[in-house]
């Protein structure tokens, strides 16, 4: 995030950032218009690419705006005080979903990073994701029982494969126009934390 940026009020910064997430969420990168990012955050084209060096450096601001939003809102006091593996990823994937279903614009925003392919900032964002992955899983599980697990399983990997699971999943709706749907997504989600328990867990643990 660039100086210039950070020494506007917060009450213009979030304007900007707000404008930004909602025209980069529903334009691919390129097809993104920086005059219209401007023009809903009142400000003009010129002004924006004073605070931003161009419009690479605006969306990774707003990539790690986004990112700041749902990592706040899940990693809240509960969270830490769960000491299961499931039960962390389960409490913290509907936190997640509770917050993307109050925020459309996050949720197109961030399929549309989660899937950018061939554009100019495709490969920082698969680098960012990677990257946030591997921070949100040193966060989240430091008080984890990892005892309960087989000694063959790696539950770095089986946390992996729940992610890319769930945010399929909220691709997959997206796709189809629907609503994200805390109470179908629950119900999902408990078959497939049941089913990778199976694989993952000693048999005195399930």
């Amino acid at each position: 995030m660039s100086e210039r940026f950070q020494e506007l009020s917060e009450e213009k910064q979030l304007a900007i950032l707000r404008a930004a997430t909602e025209v980069f969420a529903k334009y691919e990168y390129k097809k993104a218009s920086t005059d219209l990012i401007a023009s809903k955050a009142g400000v003009s084209k010129g002004l924006l690419f004073y605070y931003f060096h161009n419009k690479k450096d605006l969306y990774l601001t707003v990539y790690e705006y986004v990112r700041k939003i749902v990592t706040e809102g899940v990693a809240d006091p509960g969270l830490f005080e769960i000491t299961d593996f499931f039960e962390l990823i389960t409490y913290a994937t509907m936190k997640k979903i509770e917050i993307l279903a109050e925020n459309p614009y996050i949720v197109e925003f961030s399929v549309r990073s989660f899937y950018s392919d061939k554009e100019e900032i495709s490969d920082d964002l698969k680098m960012k994701t990677t990257e946030g992955i591997e921070q949100n899983y040193k966060q989240y599980f430091s008080k984890i029982d990892f005892n309960k697990f087989k000694q063959n399983v790696d539950p770095s990997e089986i946390f992996k494969m729940m992610y890319w699971i769930v945010d399929g999943y909220i691709h997959e709706q997206q796709m189809k126009n629907a609503p994200l749907c805390l109470d179908t997504i629950s119900k999902a989600f408990a078959n497939w934390t049941e089913m990778f328990k199976q694989i993952a867990y000693k048999e005195e643990y399930l």
